[in-house]
This record gives structure tokens, sequence and C-alpha cells, in this order.
């Protein structure tokens, strides 16, 4: 039974993991402004095909909880090796946080809007935040994440173009500001959020469900 982290990775590997968290776990973390990390190549590119294939096909904007529809094939094993804690492993290495124990929300995005990437900080029931980014040939200037010093797109510390395999993680505080400029069109994100207890998590799927259920009311 693997005691390590770098023989958890090689227990990863073997297992045929479709991410790659070794890219992740070399990146530096930054703490300008505030601590953050990302990496490129955290999807295995031999996985890549099955993904885009079995990405769920979800037209409205937003994040769609993993419960309002039904992952299938490569995508499903996606979800299902970070609900085991993938993620928590490299992300309290980074961030010196016990993630396995805390609750675990994950959302996924399709398509954005307009009005979509506002400079915000995220609530604070949440403790960190994980992006995995999953479209492919990403080439338009808008759409790509920035970490700013403030509730401004200007002037930004740095930007992560939502191309496939690419990942943006940081601790949430009243300082995590970030955002994008406005993208309309397909944009796949898979997002990983930690919170701080059960009931934030029970709340934010139960709010997370009903703005998801109106968004179809208001737009049949």
């Amino acid at each position: 039974m693997p005691t390590t982290l770098a023989e958890q990775w090689s227990a990863d590997s073997a297992r045929g993991a479709l991410l790659d968290l070794e890219p992740l776990r070399a990146a530096p973390r930054r703490d300008d402004p505030y601590p953050w990390i990302c990496a490129s190549g955290c999807l295995r590119p031999a996985v890549l095909p099955a993904l885009r294939r079995d990405f769920p096909t979800l037209p409205r904007a937003g994040y769609h909880p993993v419960d309002t529809f039904t992952p299938r094939g490569a995508f499903k094993d996606l979800l299902a090796e970070i609900e085991g804690g993938a993620f928590d492993r490299v992300m309290a290495e980074k961030f010196g946080v016990d993630f396995t124990a805390l609750p675990r929300m994950i959302t996924v995005r399709q398509t954005s809007a307009a009005h979509e990437g506002r400079p915000h900080t995220d609530s604070e029931s949440k403790v960190a935040t994980l992006l995995l980014y999953m479209h492919s040939g990403w080439a338009s200037p808008e759409g790509r994440i920035r970490v700013l010093r403030q509730e401004s797109l200007e002037d930004p510390v740095a930007e992560v173009p939502p191309e496939e395999g690419n990942v943006f993680a940081f601790l949430r505080g009243d300082h995590s500001w970030h955002g994008h400029r406005p993208f309309v069109g397909e944009r796949r994100v898979v997002q990983v959020t930690w919170l701080r207890d059960a009931s934030e998590l029970e709340r934010k799927r139960r709010r997370g469900k009903l703005a998801w259920f109106l968004k179809g009311i208001f737009r049949s």
C-alpha cells in the first residue's frame, strides 16, 4: 500500500488513472496576491479523445451539479477519480490543509454566457477551488481565467487559458480575486470546491439544483 505521495502517484498511474497529477505536483505554489497554483498537462494524452467524446451536453450556461445530468464513459470515470480524492492529496501538499477532511462539491460547465466572468473572490463557505479545463484547441483571447489583485480585470498577475489539461487552483480569501473577460460559447470546465462543513455542501447542492431548475423554466 502506498505510504508516500510519490508512491501514490505511481500507483495512480499503474491503475490507469485519467488524471496526471505530476505536473500539478511539480508546479510552484505562488502567493502573490494569494496562494494559487497552475499547471498544464494534467490529463493523460491517451484519454483525451474519449473525454472529448463523453463530455456531457450541457447547453445552459453556468455550472451544473453532477446530479442534474447522467455522466457516461470516460467522463464518468474522471468524476469518479475526482470523487475518490485524487486532487485532495496534491492540494494538501501545496496548501497545507487536510482536504480529505473537507466536503467536496463537483460542478461542470460546457457553455459560457456574456454576463459571466466578473471578478469575484468566492464565498466564505469555500476553503479552496480547483478548475480543470477541458476545451480542446482554445484560441480566443477571451475566457481565460485571470489572477487579480483587486476587483478589476486589468493588470492581471497571471492568465490561464481553458485548454484541456490545464488546472488552476487557489485558497479562498478576502483578496482571492479572479475572473475572465466575457466569452460566449463552449468553454468546458470541471470545478472542484472544498467547503468548510457538510451543511454548506448540502445548502449549495440545493441552491445549485434550484438555480438549474429555474434556468430551465425561464428559458423554455
